[in-house]
């Protein structure tokens, strides 16, 4: 049985400027870089780690993603107003359907299980 190390370099590593994907960014010029750490063979199934410096944008959809915050200071507002704020150490799930907004305040970094839809 083969596990997955998150100290490991990754399987492989993008970098995206989010303002490339203008429908998404609400305010900023949030970066991301991400590095991933395991794909399952039917692509239903990522896990890695993620970083962005400050933005809002549009969350991304029709998927689970379950977050551990290693550093920084971000929050997801929904669509129905309300807000959850996440520093270094918490986790936290956000299910599938969820419709709101990512606000990275300062560049954060978290790991990441994602299973999409």
């Amino acid at each position: 049985m083969q596990t997955i190390s998150f100290s490991n370099p990754p399987a492989s590593q993008t970098q995206r400027r989010l303002a490339d994907l203008p429908d998404r960014v609400v305010e900023g010029d949030p970066n991301h870089v991400t590095e991933i750490q395991y794909e399952s063979p039917d692509k239903s199934l990522l896990a890695g780690s993620w970083t962005s410096t400050p933005g809002k944008w549009h969350a991304f959809t029709e998927r689970d993603e379950f977050c551990f915050i290693v550093y920084g200071h971000c929050r997801l507002i929904s669509d129905t107003g309300e807000s959850n704020t996440y520093k270094g150490g918490d986790a936290f799930l956000i299910p599938n359907g969820f419709k709101g907004y990512w606000e990275v305040l300062e560049e954060t970094r978290k790991h990441f299980v994602i299973r999409q839809y």
